[in-house]
C-alpha cells in the first residue's frame, strides 16, 4: 500500500525535535538537509514549516550579516506552553462567567411567563386586540378618501396639474403660430410631425 505522507503538524512536531534534540543554531540550508534525511521531511515544505514556527513564536530566528539563523530551546517552549494554557485557563473561566450569567438571565426572564390559565387567556385577548386593531386601521384607509383634508389636498392637486397642462397647451399653440409664420407650415402638417392631437384644447 502507498505511504501515507506527514501531516502539516507532524511535520511541525518533527522539525522542533531537530532543535529541541541538536540544542543547536541552523541556517536554512542546514535544515533542508537534516529534515528530510533524519525526520522525513521534504525539502521542499522546509520552509513553509519553519516559518510557521518563527511565526508561532516556537523557534527563534535573527539575521547575522547576510545569513538567517535558527534556533529554538525546550526551556522556551516549556514557557510558551504554560503561557498559551493559562491563556486557555482565563478564555475558559471568563466563558464559563458568561455562561452563568446568561443561565441567570434566562431564568430571571421566564419569571412570570409561566404557562399558567391567565397567561393563556391574556395571550389570546391580545391576538384579539391586535386583530381588531388591523381590522379598523383596513376601515379607516377604506373611508379615506372622504377626510375632507385629502379631499382638500386632492382638489389643491389637481388645480396645479390643470395649471401645468394649461400652460403647456399654451405653449405649444405659441410654437405652432411661430411655425407657420416662419416656414409657412400648415397646423395640420405640424400636428402630424409632432404628434400634437387635433383637439388639443385648454382644461376647462
Amino acid at each position: 500500500s502507498k505511504k501515507k505522507g506527514l501531516s502539516f503538524e507532524e511535520k511541525r512536531v518533527r522539525m522542533m525535535e531537530i532543535f529541541f534534540e541538536t540544542k543547536d543554531v541552523f541556517q536554512l540550508k542546514d535544515i533542508e538537509k537534516i529534515a528530510p534525511k533524519e525526520k522525513g521531511i521534504t525539502s521542499m515544505s522546509v520552509k513553509e514549516i519553519l516559518q510557521s514556527l518563527v511565526d508561532d513564536g516556537m523557534v527563534d530566528t535573527d539575521r547575522i550579516g547576510t545569513s538567517n539563523y535558527f534556533w529554538a530551546f525546550p526551556s522556551k517552549a516549556l514557557h510558551a506552553r504554560k503561557r498559551k494554557l493559562e491563556e486557555l485557563e482565563s478564555q475558559f473561566a471568563a466563558s464559563s462567567q458568561k455562561k452563568e450569567a446568561l443561565e441567570k438571565s434566562i431564568e430571571k426572564s421566564k419569571i412570570g411567563r409561566e404557562d399558567t390559565a391567565e397567561r393563556a387567556a391574556l395571550i389570546e385577548e391580545l391576538a384579539a386586540l391586535r386583530q381588531k386593531k388591523e381590522q379598523l386601521k383596513a376601515e379607516i384607509d377604506k373611508y379615506r378618501e372622504c377626510d375632507p383634508d385629502v379631499v382638500e389636498e386632492m382638489r389643491q392637486t389637481n388645480k396645479v396639474a390643470k395649471e401645468a397642462a394649461n400652460r403647456w397647451t399654451d405653449n405649444i399653440f405659441s410654437i405652432k403660430s411661430w411655425a407657420k409664420r416662419k416656414f409657412g407650415f400648415e397646423e395640420s402638417r405640424i400636428d402630424k410631425s409632432f404628434g400634437i392631437p387635433e383637439d388639443l384644447d385648454y382644461i376647462d
